[in-house]
């Protein structure tokens, strides 16, 4: 009995295999699992971890400075001083500050609405701090609810600003009075500043803030969540064109962070460096000295080193002190400056028919054609008959016998009108182009117009459906009036083209390092060198006596053309007065353009000799100046400076 007790305990039963096979497979898979955890899906985990445990930030480099030519600052960095906190700081404020609105409602009976409380906690909180503030500097700021939400949920780990550009002394009295112990931040930043306040405001241009920089990814805090401190980017002049030359390097922070998202350790950091700095051509005095000239008239200037394209300035008035756009740009100022048509620059942007300073284009074309020559003798009696319309001379009176020279000096429209009909639409538009003039300069600024104009019949068939083109309108495009449009820096780029010989002048606002010949991408202008002297010898005589008289003097010879032209703007007459002109007179080194719009009045002359040129004279004379000291002191240092021809 007892045998077969035994027997019957150590017989295994068949049935219990299947659930040892389960088991078995279930063991192995977990141990499979678990290893594939472990050993394959390690790196995943890890960087699971790092992103909900860890954050980067990025704060962009100060810009580079902005120079003139002889090392000037233009655009620099200042201090921008401001009053900030860390929310994260204020957590144990903001759960006090929420228990206790709790309470209040239900002492009120009323149901507790858990959002809308903690916005309140943490408004209530921070304007506690801000009003600590307003008691120090004596204001009445009030915090703005929206504002600690979005930061609270975009930009947690960042300072939340109270009150940003403070002044300096509203700084020292935060510094001197704030507690060593108060979590109110009075932190230092950079903001642009200009020196020269609304000097060459359109070259230099200004910045706007953004947070969307550039940043070249690595694989330091790759996938981390990123905050980004607001950094800034050029919108106009050279600070957008240059911008990346400009801007400076990223630097990095990252940071460890409790389950809430709030700091708690940095763990690396990198600083940020400032950004590269610029040489422009741009000389500050000649460019100051062109906008004190203009005064509060309305116009464009543009003047250029003959030899090197080298922009020395350039303006468009009116213009706008570039400091009240730093660090910000307020709406009120934003609307000032469209309203006074501050925004465009006339230099670059602006058309405009160029009046009598064209016939420089149309005396080479008929030179070119062999249609005038210095023989070539044209009688003024004050008008010009075309088919039956009468052209006026500006001289009423005429001029009586011109040669081409004289004519120039004069600004003669009859010698004009009846060279221009001679050599005919198509050779004065392929002589303006050969100049360039039907398209962009190429300056490196942003934003040059494509749509200056130089018309010829099949322009004008296109344009006005079909309309033939007749002889009138060569007579008003042999003055630079009817359907021309140009720009004051195409025109300043002609005539350094003419002074060395050439047909294209390829400006720059980047100072050159060498000092060797340099290429503009043109040819010789192709006339023999006594024809293209005839033009130049009739501006001479323009500065010296002509009508151009008025933009130099005796000790200061100049040579120029002069230019009047009338337009219709916001519906109503306006002239434009243009002077166009070199100097000195005898090899020449600087080209110049000004152009003055204007509605005269019975009591005043406006036009290219009284308007234009007076200005162009300030300029001529600060240019005398500056070499005749520099001239002075390498005299002194045993240099010689003599002017060479290009």
């Amino acid at each position: 009995m007892v045998e077969s007790a035994r027997e019957t305990h150590n017989n295994r039963n068949s049935r219990v295999y299947p659930f040892y096979a389960l088991l078995a497979a279930g063991l192995l898979t977990l141990i499979g699992g678990l290893a594939y955890r472990q050993l394959i899906l390690v790196d995943e985990y890890q960087i699971a971890a790092e992103r909900q445990n860890f954050r980067r930030i990025l704060t962009p480099g100060p810009r580079g400075h902005i120079y003139d030519r002889e090392g000037r600052l233009l655009v620099g960095n200042r201090a921008v001083f401001s009053a900030a906190v860390y929310l994260n700081e204020l957590r144990p404020e903001f759960r006090r500050e929420y228990f206790a609105l709790v309470r209040e409602a239900r002492e009120r009976h009323q149901t507790p609405d858990r959002l809308t409380l903690n916005v309140r906690a943490r408004r209530n909180v921070v304007q506690r701090y801000l009003d600590e503030i307003n008691r120090i500097l004596d204001r009445t700021e009030q915090v703005d609810a929206v504002r600690i939400e979005r930061h609270f949920s975009r930009s947690l780990l960042l300072p939340f600003p109270l009150l940003v550009d403070i002044t300096p002394e509203e700084y020292a009295r935060l510094i001197e009075r704030i507690p060593i112990d108060s979590p109110i931040l009075v932190t230092t930043e950079s903001a642009r500043h200009y020196p020269f306040n609304d000097a060459a405001a359109h070259v230099l241009g200004y910045v706007s803030t953004t947070r969307e920089f550039p940043f070249e990814e690595n694989e330091l805090g790759a996938g981390l969540l990123t905050f980004r401190q607001a950094g800034t980017v050029g919108r106009d002049g050279i600070e957008r064109q240059m911008d990346a030359h400009l801007a400076g390097t990223v630097g990095l922070a990252i940071w460890s962070v409790d389950p809430g998202g709030f700091q708690y350790e940095r763990i690396f950091h990198e600083v940020p460096v400032r950004g590269n700095d610029l040489i422009t051509s741009i000389d500050i005095d000649l460019q100051v000295a062109a906008e004190a000239a203009f005064g509060d008239k309305t116009g464009a200037f543009a003047l250029l080193d003959i030899s090197t394209g080298e922009v020395l300035a350039l303006g468009s008035r009116p213009a706008f002190d570039l400091n009240r756009l730093s660090p910000s740009l307020p709406a009120t100022v934003f609307n000032e400056i469209s309203e006074s048509g501050g925004w465009l620059n006339r230099a670059t942007q602006g058309l405009y028919p160029p009046g009598s300073t064209f016939k420089l284009i149309t005396a080479l074309a008929a030179l070119r054609a062999g249609l005038v020559d210095e023989n070539t003798i044209t009688h003024c009696p004050g008008f010009h008959i075309v088919g039956n319309r009468t052209f006026r001379c500006h001289n009423r009176q005429g001029f009586g016998d011109q040669n081409l020279i004289e004519a120039l000096r004069d600004s003669c429209n009859v010698f004009f009108y009846q060279a221009g009909l001679q050599t005919g639409i198509r050779r004065i538009a392929a002589e303006a182009r050969l100049f360039g003039l039907d398209s962009r300069t190429g300056l490196d600024l942003p934003g040059e117009t494509g749509r200056m104009l130089i018309p010829d019949p099949a322009w004008k068939a296109r344009r006005l459906h079909g309309e033939a083109w007749f002889e009138g309108d060569t007579a008003n495009v042999s003055i630079g009036q009817g359907f021309l449009l140009l720009t004051p820096l195409q025109m300043a780029t002609f005539v350094a083209s003419l002074a060395r010989g050439e047909t294209r002048t390829q400006p720059t606002l980047i100072a050159r390092q060498s000092g060797g010949r340099v290429d503009h991408g043109g040819e010789a202008i192709g006339l023999p060198p006594e024809k293209i002297e005839l033009v130049l010898d009739g501006m001479r005589e323009a500065g010296r006596t002509g009508t151009a008289r008025h933009a130099g003097r005796r000790d200061m010879p100049v040579a120029g053309k002069t230019g009047t032209a009338q337009v219709r703007k916001d519906g109503r007459p306006t002239t434009l007065a243009w002077f166009v002109g070199m100097a000195p007179a005898t090899n020449p080194r600087i080209a110049i353009a000004v152009m003055v719009e204007g509605v005269p009045d019975s009591e005043t002359t406006f036009g290219g000799g009284s308007t234009a040129a007076p200005i162009a004279r300030e300029v001529f004379q600060k240019y005398f100046e500056k070499a005749s000291l520099e001239g002075r002191l390498a005299l002194d240092s045993g240099l010689d400076t003599r002017p060479r021809a290009p």
